[in-house]
């Protein structure tokens, strides 16, 4: 399995970081139009931000514990706990199993990383291409149940932020791993589900430690607003403080709904760029608590958008955006989380026009980079990569350099330039060495370029910081690749503990059948890949679903159904070399081997590196064809 992206999310960006809407110009460029859009047709009066929230109301405090995970107490009033799966939807019982999955993230829903606090806003979430879905679509009104009152109010406003776990090697999700990694086959089963329990516990533990940018400053000051505390306490720095900055300000201000949304947008986050995805029940009771106290505000059903893309829910996703434009059309997280579903779910037409109206309501980096890879979807690199490097000198903030010089790595990657990839993941990191998809592609990169011994090193940092799919698939392919002895093991391993990730996500409301079509199709039960591919292509038809479908039919032998798919994928001239060795391999099967010659050697030709197994059956492939 291929990287297709970043991990966590939507197809529809780059990325799955939190950060600000730039400080500096917006986009200014020869290309740009007068008012520093990409397409030049808005105004300076629409983009003046969002409406100002009304004065938050005092009210008492209490003992709740939204804000750490824990139930409400006796008393309080019940809290919809729905997954993502559009407004008011009933969450399932959990499921303790999963198949492997791939990236998620994300966006790389994603997606995104993972973008831009503005105004009133906490700032879109940065997409992660490719990202899993399962949209399903609105079941009730949008709106919480009424608000009971101060009293109620103040009995969730309690509670204390959970210690940040360690960092580094010996975070606890480390050892979770490396118990695993030390388990023999003889107890392997045994062994996995006992790693998903130390794994979701030492996820839990380490969920606040989410320093996406580190600006070297503690967590910026609490001062009581009309619109509470301000959402650039994501951007700040390490989400840590700024989570019990606004834990703090919500004891003392327990009815002020802009900091409930804010608090419930800093979950999805440190879900999606960390991932841990027991933190989206937590995010979701703290913008149900919003709705309660102002029901329809945009911020929180902008954050109700960005935690069902989250969950890879992407019609719940494009209901909640749509309602939260309805209260403010230049919601910058709403404009950016309806791009990012319209993507998701197929629409590319639609996603462009709505990239477009972004574009000249709220110009700035989060829709500059989902312009970017709308634009990248359709084949048009060229426009991609002007329009990345435009945001990139738009950027101000680390979090926002690292985030567009990784998308601009990753845009590099894909059309097989290594030295590039290579010098924009370094500046990325060397405006945040902790940022994870640089990392990552750093190493792929690395992998890329034959460095395999440096590329495992450092692809096993990664997971030794982050376990999560992505990473862990690439890992066990690059062990697999290089082949020395025990590499089988270890990749195995890795393979393995995808599983006790998915089940983790799962019980929280993450949909992943995409992701799990890939991975178990390369690494695992192919059926189980089979069937989770036409269950995700029964409800959305991307691209991406599409590749998925066709490699999950070929490696269960039935090419001649499968090639339809591959072609498909193919369809809309997004350069991506993983779909046309699917295609090349399912073309050869079914005996069009000039064909297959032909996709094959563009895969090469475009990103020679771009899988450490894929590329290897190529090139045995088209040997075999000579």
């Amino acid at each position: 399995m291929s990287p297709r992206t970043n991990d966590s999310a939507p197809e529809s960006g780059h990325g799955d970081r939190p950060q600000a809407e730039p400080t500096g110009p917006t986009l200014r460029a020869a290309e740009t139009g007068p008012k520093g859009s990409i397409t030049g047709t808005g105004t300076a009066g629409e983009r003046t931000g969002a409406a100002q929230q009304p004065p938050a109301d005092d009210a008492r405090t209490g003992e709740g514990h939204i804000m750490d995970g824990q139930q409400e107490p006796a008393g309080s009033p019940p809290t919809p706990e729905t997954t993502g799966q559009g407004p008011g939807a009933t969450a399932p019982a959990p499921e303790t199993t999963g198949t492997p999955t791939g990236p998620t993230t994300s966006a790389r829903s994603a997606p995104d990383p993972g973008p831009g606090a503005a105004g009133q806003e906490a700032g879109p979430t940065a997409p992660a291409r490719g990202a899993t879905g399962t949209p399903t679509g609105p079941t009730a009104s949008a709106r919480p149940a009424p608000d009971p009152g101060p009293g109620a109010a103040g009995q969730e406003a309690g509670g204390t932020a959970p210690a940040p776990a360690p960092s580094g090697g010996s975070d606890e999700r480390v050892l979770a791993l490396r118990r695993f990694s030390a388990s023999g086959r003889r107890w392997r089963a045994v062994q996995l589900g006992l790693c998903a329990a130390s794994l979701a516990v030492a996820l839990t533990a380490g969920a606040v430690v989410v320093g996406a940018v580190r600006d070297g400053g503690g967590a910026a000051p609490v001062a009581s607003s009309p619109g509470g505390i301000s959402p650039e306490l994501l951007a700040s720095g390490d989400l840590d403080p700024s989570i019990r900055a606004l834990q703090a300000h919500l004891r003392a201000q327990p009815r002020d709904h802009g900091s409930w949304a804010t608090l419930g947008l800093a979950y999805v986050e440190q879900a999606r760029t960390k991932g841990d995805p027991s933190r989206y029940p937590q995010a979701q009771r703290a913008l149900d608590r919003s709705l309660r106290l102002r029901p329809d505000n945009d911020a929180a059903l902008a954050g109700r958008a960005a935690l069902a893309a989250a969950r890879h829910d992407f019609t719940g996703a494009l209901t909640y955006a749509d309602l939260a434009l309805k209260q403010n059309p230049y919601s910058e997280r709403a404009l950016s989380s309806r791009i990012d579903a319209l993507v998701e779910l197929g629409r590319y037409p639609e996603a462009a026009k709505a990239a477009d109206l972004a574009d000249s309501r709220r110009p700035g980096v989060p829709v500059f980079t989902r312009y970017a890879y709308v634009h990248e979807l359709r084949g048009d690199v060229k426009t991609a990569r002007r329009v990345l490097e435009q945001a990139l000198g738009t950027a101000t903030t680390r979090g926002d350099i690292a985030y567009v010089a990784t998308a601009l790595g990753q845009l590099a990657w894909n059309q097989g330039d290594y030295k590039t990839a290579l010098d924009q993941y370094a500046r990325a990191l060397a405006a945040d060495d902790s940022y994870l998809p640089a990392l990552e592609g750093r190493a792929r990169a690395q992998a890329a370029q034959g460095d395999t011994a440096d590329a495992i090193r450092a692809m096993e940092r990664v997971v030794d910081r982050y376990p999560l799919p992505q990473p862990l698939v690439e890992l066990g392919e690059l062990y697999e690749a290089r082949g020395k002895e025990g590499d089988r093991a270890k990749a195995r391993d890795q393979y393995a503990l995808v599983d006790a990730w998915v089940a983790l996500a799962r019980a929280n409301g993450v949909d992943a059948d995409l992701d799990t079509a890939l991975a178990a199709a390369d690494h695992g039960d192919r059926k189980a890949a089979l069937k989770a591919a036409q269950d995700e292509w029964a409800r959305r038809h991307t691209v991406h679903t599409a590749d998925a479908l066709a490699w999950a039919l070929h490696v269960n032998g039935r090419d001649q159904e499968a090639l339809p798919y591959a072609r498909r994928a193919t369809a809309t001239g997004y350069r991506n070399a993983a779909f046309l060795y699917h295609r090349g391999m399912i073309e050869r099967a079914t005996g069009h081997r000039v064909q297959a010659r032909a996709s094959l050697t563009a895969a090469l030709r475009l990103n020679a590196g771009f899988s450490p197994l894929g590329a290897r059956e190529a090139r045995k492939a088209l040997e075999a064809m000579k």
